[in-house]
């Protein structure tokens, strides 16, 4: 773990020391408060659950989003336990959005956004493009506030595409038996 540790900081460093400025410290607590609670990619989810051409979409949007909340925030953190960065070097930089009382392993910022993110790819490539873009900002957003290590963030993204992948999956099974679940 130290090796990884080394890792995560050198690249925290890095954006710490090269990429502040009024900006990108105006910019990026905005962008990760989308990404708070999910808040976003649940209000899409829901959006969509409204108009039957994309309620297949939402519903599995709800449900991609509910075993990546399970497995990470629920289970992962809590096994895990690493601390968060600001806390591990706190006379290291000023934070610009509150401290959290959680751990900091995977970035539930990251593998909801992902999630979200690979779910609306699979059903519309144009949106799920821009999808991917947001989830990319809100995950950098991540490291950027000093709330995250590169590492958090990674996992998260590698959490959130496995379980859009496994409700994906899930939805062409269920597809060949129940047409409600077909595309």
């Amino acid at each position: 773990m130290p090796e990884l540790n080394s890792f995560d900081f050198h690249i925290m460093s890095f954006i710490q020391e090269n990429l502040h400025n009024a900006f990108t410290d105006f910019m990026f607590p905005y962008i990760t408060y989308l990404g708070q609670a999910g808040a976003i990619w649940l209000i899409v989810s829901f959006a969509l659950l409204f108009k039957k051409r994309y309620r297949l979409c939402g519903i599995m949007m709800l449900s991609a989003l509910l075993f990546t909340f399970i497995s990470g925030e629920l289970i992962i953190k809590n096994i895990a336990m690493r601390p968060r960065p600001y806390m591990d070097y706190p006379n290291y930089t000023a934070l610009l959005v509150p401290k959290l009382s959680s751990f900091s392993f995977p970035s539930g910022h990251s593998a909801s956004s992902f999630t979200a993110a690979t779910v609306l790819f699979y059903f519309n490539k144009k949106v799920g493009i821009a999808a991917l873009l947001l989830a990319f900002l809100i995950s950098f957003s991540r490291i950027f506030l000093f709330v995250h290590y590169p590492s958090d963030v990674l996992v998260g993204i590698i959490l959130g595409i496995n379980f859009a992948q496994i409700t994906i999956f899930l939805q062409k099974r269920l597809a060949k038996r129940n047409p409600f679940f077909v595309k």
